[in-house]
């Protein structure tokens, strides 16, 4: 069966039309939103039977943006279908051959999701990705080094292959190790990298090792995402520094789509409001976010009709803002994603974040790696920090935790090289909580 979403998918955008919509004013905004919202539910319904069941006893068609709230969220476990044998997720609207693109969620959070686009949807994914290549200023003139394993996630894929859609020379550097990557890079003479955060450092701290000058290279353009690093000052001031290029950081998930691009400043993220209907709920009191007041993100994509997610939760923590900045008027998330909602330690009182302790420990050029460990202390919980310190004088790192903090944090040193690096996202924050 070949499924009819196509009456869903918009043109290829243009630059231009990608400019008119960053522009609009919130009221126009929630139009555009309003009639894409209907169009979706109009496709999907009744044939997503996942939706037919948790749908069946609100509108079908909504008459404003106010009336969201009467639908239900989803969560990931509903789509992953915990508890059961399920190995398809629950939200797909259609039988499996109408669907061409397989990947799956790293399954950091439990149990990794199954994901499937159909062709329309596909070209969706692309429609988006071209915001995160506008604002890096990606195009024809560019060769673009992606050093990514290409296994089954999707951001790899869906950048490749918006890159090919921009006439952009491609360098896949899948399959090699960081000193043939960094070979690879000198002698295609490439503008642009492609890596998570972390990686990026790593390129750059195995170049290093290697007597290979960096500002010497072609690249003048990072695009990082996988991690928050791409929005916290100073990994984006290291990376910036090593590679004398500009960063532009992306965030996206491959169960919603790729919901968020870098600002012109580097300071934060817009949400591409044009594809996706963004609620923050207040982490204090779920209700509504204020300005700048921490919340949980919960997204609506608008434009996927094979594996729709309406109100998806994305555990995701940020501090909207609809203050408006540079020339998008999406709203911004000053600081990224600032961690997730399972991540947030209270210690002796004190919210903390992996994206705050991140902030200070790269703020330390002699930090080479880092690693945090949490665990419970009685009812409370507590975090060791373990550094990779040229100066090995972890004492001045707990100072100034403390000082930024306002708390006293257990800061030791590792052996130079004792720490692990990642190719994908780093694996810094070992939660022993919930450890029997």
């Amino acid at each position: 069966m070949a499924s009819p979403d196509k009456q869903l998918a918009n043109p290829v955008s243009t630059s231009e039309q990608r400019r008119v919509l960053e522009g609009l004013d919130r009221a126009a905004l929630a139009a555009h939103q309003l009639q894409r919202l209907n169009k979706l539910l109009a496709a999907i319904l009744p044939e997503n039977q996942f939706y037919a069941h948790k749908l069946a006893c609100c509108p079908q068609q909504l008459e404003s943006l106010e009336q969201l709230t009467d639908l239900p969220r989803t969560t990931k476990a509903e789509l992953v279908g915990e508890g059961t044998s399920h190995t398809l997720p629950a939200n797909l609207t259609w039988p499996l051959t109408a669907y061409s693109r397989y990947h799956q969620t790293s399954g950091t959070q439990g149990r990794p999701l199954s994901v499937y686009d159909t062709a329309s949807d596909w070209q969706w994914w692309l429609d988006c990705w071209h915001y995160v290549m506008d604002a890096a200023d990606v195009g024809p003139e560019d060769r673009a080094l992606l050093a990514f394993s290409f296994g089954p996630h999707i951001g790899f894929w869906s950048a490749h292959d918006v890159l090919v859609a921009r006439g952009t020379l491609i360098v896949p550097a899948g399959g090699m190790d960081t000193l043939a990557r960094l070979d690879l890079l000198e002698r295609t003479q490439a503008t642009v990298l492609f890596c998570t955060p972390t990686y990026a450092l790593h390129l750059a701290e195995v170049a290093a090792k290697h007597s290979i000058n960096l500002a010497h290279t072609a690249v003048c353009k990072v695009v990082v995402a996988g991690e928050p690093g791409g929005s916290i000052p100073a990994t984006r001031g290291r990376i910036e520094e090593a590679w004398e290029a500009r960063v532009t950081d992306h965030c996206g998930a491959t169960e919603v789509g790729p919901w968020g691009y870098g600002d012109a400043a580097g300071v934060g993220l817009h949400v591409l409001e044009s594809e996706f209907l963004a609620e923050f709920l207040s982490v204090e009191t779920g209700q509504p976010a204020a300005e700048g007041e921490l919340a949980e993100l919960v997204l609506t994509s608008l434009g996927r009709v094979g594996m729709p997610v309406l109100r998806y939760r994305t555990g995701d923590l940020v501090r909207p803002s609809w203050a408006g900045t540079g020339t998008s008027r999406f709203v911004h998330l000053p600081g990224g994603v600032l961690g997730r909602a399972d991540d947030m330690l209270i210690v002796r009182g004190v919210n903390i974040f992996p994206s705050s302790l991140e902030q200070i420990l790269r703020s330390f050029p002699e930090v080479v790696e880092y690693r945090i460990s949490v665990r419970k202390a009685g009812a409370l919980d507590e975090l060791v920090v373990e550094v990779e310190d040229r100066l090995q004088e972890p004492a001045r790192i707990a100072a100034e935790m403390q000082l930024r903090l306002g708390l006293k944090v257990d800061v030791r040193l590792a052996p130079a090289m004792s720490l692990p690096r990642f190719e994908g996202k780093g694996e810094r924050w070992i939660d022993l909580r919930k450890a029997k």
